[in-house]
């Protein structure tokens, strides 16, 4: 399973929907993912990529990890696994 493939498996766990559901153009919101599904998730990747994602739940705005689509997150995944390579 791609990176691709494993982070919108994730994500379609926390918004209880199928991942065909879930595309790169989907912000969490329009998921149904609240703030605290949002840090449920960041976890959940965390832990199935061994990285750490430099984001900031109280301050979202302020962190260095874009999570304003499915499409961004997948992006920072790859960034970090690239630079952790």
């Amino acid at each position: 399973m791609n990176i691709t493939d494993q982070v919108i498996a994730i994500i379609a766990e926390q918004a209880v929907l199928e991942p065909e559901d879930v595309t790169l153009d989907s912000s969490l919101e329009s998921l149904g993912i609240d703030s605290l599904g949002l840090v449920e998730s960041i976890f959940a990747i965390e832990e199935a990529f061994d990285i750490t994602v430099p984001f900031n739940a109280n301050n979202p705005s302020e962190s260095d990890f874009d999570i304003s689509s499915v499409g961004r997150i997948i992006e920072g995944i790859k960034r970090l696994k690239a630079e952790q390579a």
